[in-house]
């Protein structure tokens, strides 16, 4: 199964899910990481039912909102509703539809450990940014927990911190950080057979 057909399929429970693997604190930690001001422009790649777009609404910024399911972006926007704040757009990970060098922020949450080829994913959204904006990807330390693949179909069991700090450096970013978010990402497997502690990282750079 697809990563798009898994999120097809399980759209109406992911905010309860969401709960679940991680708190509301990683999306204040981006958004702090970021300096996110009102009225500027943010993307929200994968974004799902909108867990960092609520944040960033939140914080008086424009969102656009591009996930390749379209059932979570249908309830994305009846919890949202439609408006100037929020602009909601079906795309895949390669293939953003978004203009280059048109948003202040580019977010990914838990979105990273799902695309082919990670690489080629930041570099596309580095091509969102304005000169000056800022890319911020929370999502997985690499980790052994293979129950995560085959359940919830991650395509990748988390990421080196060195990985990522290349693949920053190649979509040509600068003054880039890779911390801890300072929480873990919990799951426990539909078949019992064991729960996954994971850490959480943030990754920031500038265009």
């Amino acid at each position: 199964m697809s990563s798009k057909q898994y999120f097809e399929n399980i759209a109406s429970q992911w905010d309860a899910m969401r709960e679940s693997f991680f708190p509301e604190s990683v999306r204040e930690k981006a958004a702090s990481v970021a300096g996110v001001e009102a009225g500027k422009v943010a993307a929200d790649i994968g974004a799902g039912t909108g867990f960092i777009t609520e944040g960033l609404l939140r914080r008086g910024t424009r969102v656009i909102a591009v996930d390749e399911s379209e059932a979570m972006l249908a309830l994305m926007q009846k919890k949202f509703g439609t408006g100037s704040a929020i602009d909601y757009r079906v795309g895949e990970s390669e293939h953003l539809p978004v203009q280059s060098a048109s948003v202040d922020y580019a977010f990914a949450n838990m979105y990273l450990h799902h695309v082919e080829n990670p690489a080629n994913a930041i570099k596309e959204m580095a091509r969102l940014l304005k000169p000056g904006g800022r890319l911020v990807i929370t999502d997985l330390d690499e980790h052994n927990f293979e129950f995560l693949r085959i359940e919830q179909h991650d395509r990748w069991m988390g990421f080196k911190r060195e990985e990522v700090q290349r693949w920053f450096d190649e979509a040509g970013l600068k003054n880039v950080k890779i911390d801890c978010v300072g929480d873990d990402c919990c799951a426990a497997s539909e078949t019992g057979s064991g729960e996954a502690t994971v850490s959480i990282f943030i990754a920031a750079g500038e265009k």
